[in-house]
């Protein structure tokens, strides 16, 4: 017999409506449907007249069938009222359904799957699509622009120079840096991630420019003890042509991804992903007061994320402060 079981088909419930009139047996005819002899059973109680039990009518029985299935699928997914709130009410606070699930069981409740939770707001609280990072039904292929002229940095050290223990993130101290542009490039922002702990800082730019780049980056790290103080990868964009001096000022060492990888720096780029969720595209920084960037950063800092056993990257520096 197979192993998986699978619904019997429309012509499987032919073929049982005639061996179920000619009086075969339950065992004979799953021997001869290459079926268990508990789904004859079971289709026989379930699926029959339900006033004469001994007529099995196949149309019929597949009516009751589809009957069944879609009622099942009508079922309240997340029946827990406190759950359903916890889920709305981080939605609205900007949060993944994969973040809310891993935070949900953090605090030690019973666990629930995010595949879960995007069934429950599409089926149940469609409501909530809209506070979801992408609403849209149709994903849209990621493209990559052509337009690069090759790096302009000098004393340029290449990504594949850096020191081994910076990939694992066993280690604090290792930053990647990243210019978040504003519309019709007006305006920027710099931003800052600390590789093992995700913590991050922005702030605003006067201008897209080397000598900006190296007075924002010297004022955010320059409070750091030296050990917090190691690496900082950066993109080839000209704004970071300065890295020497920053060097110089901090004592870091600075590398660079290939031209075109920005992958290479995927946690600042997660990070502005999120970041992103508050300001999209062709934001105007120039109208974004000071304030409401740092409220940005603040729950940057306080979502909870996956890669940290979803512990926020707030809890994450201040656990490596402690057992510094």
């Amino acid at each position: 017999m197979p192993s998986n079981y699978k619904q019997l088909s429309h012509e499987e419930r032919d073929r049982l409506s005639v061996y179920n009139a000619q009086k075969f047996s339950l065992r004979r005819i799953a021997r001869l449907m290459r079926r268990n002899v508990s789904t004859i059973s079971r289709e026989l109680k379930r699926n029959a007249a339900p006033v004469n039990t001994s007529y099995y009518l196949p149309n019929r029985a597949q009516e009751r069938a589809d009957a069944r299935k879609a009622l099942a699928h009508e079922r309240q997914r997340i029946p827990e009222p406190r759950l359903r709130a916890f889920i709305t009410y981080k939605l609205k606070c900007k949060w993944s359904p994969e973040r809310i699930a891993g935070r949900w069981k953090m605090l030690g409740h019973k666990p629930i799957s995010f595949e879960a939770i995007y069934q429950w707001i599409y089926a149940d609280s469609r409501n909530l699509v809209p506070f979801l990072a992408r609403s849209h039904f149709i994903r849209r292929k990621r493209r990559h622009t052509k337009k690069h002229r090759g790096p302009h940095i000098p004393s340029r050290i290449s990504i594949d120079q850096r020191p081994g223990s910076v990939a694992p993130r066993q280690e604090v101290g290792h930053w990647e840096g990243d210019t978040i542009i504003g519309v019709r490039n007006k305006s920027a922002l710099q931003i800052l991630v600390e590789r093992k702990t995700r913590y991050t800082h922005i702030v605003k730019l006067p201008a897209k420019n080397a000598v900006s780049v190296k007075h924002a980056v010297t004022k955010i790290l320059r409070k750091y003890p030296k050990e917090m103080k190691r690496t900082i990868t950066y993109d080839n964009g000209s704004e970071n042509a300065k890295h020497m001096a920053i060097n110089k000022i901090l004592g870091t060492k600075s590398f660079f991804c290939d031209p075109m990888c920005s992958w290479q720096k995927g946690t600042v780029e997660n990070t502005i992903g999120l970041f992103r969720r508050w300001f999209p595209k062709k934001t105007d920084f120039r109208n974004v007061p000071e304030e409401q960037i740092q409220k940005t950063q603040a729950w940057l800092n306080s979502l909870p994320r996956k890669c940290l056993g979803f512990r926020t990257p707030k809890e994450a520096l201040k656990g490596v402060a402690l057992n510094g």
